[in-house]
């Protein structure tokens, strides 16, 4: 994982509702990680599903169902609360996203 401090984005870059994911390094030492932003909160997950342990997007940045209500795994369409990353429906209902603290500083989002 990026150490703390390490800067994603401008909360403006990101729709509201919105998320956009985020890859840092390579190989065995590659992170990918998501964040999703709802009003002035913005959520960050380990881009990861606790079923297949593929990553939730197939096309980049689509994280949300067409509601934008919840994030949706694309490979088996289970589906995430935005608040918690907890798993409503599908395959791994019952289990949760892995969530990465981030702060918002001076409109910037970083890892905390």
């Amino acid at each position: 994982m990026p150490p703390t401090g390490t800067a994603l984005c401008a909360i403006d870059a990101l729709d509201d509702p919105g998320a956009k994911g985020f890859l840092f390094g390579e190989g065995k030492a590659r992170f990918d990680m998501f964040v999703v932003r709802q009003g002035d909160q913005v959520h960050a997950y380990v881009n990861e599903c606790p079923h297949a342990f593929t990553p939730l997007d197939t096309w980049p940045d689509r994280f949300l169902t067409f509601d934008e209500t919840r994030i949706i795994c694309s490979t088996h369409a289970a589906l995430f609360r935005i608040e918690d990353g907890y798993c409503t429906s599908g395959p791994c209902a019952g289990k949760s996203l892995i969530a990465i603290d981030t702060e918002i500083v001076d409109g910037i989002v970083r890892i905390a």
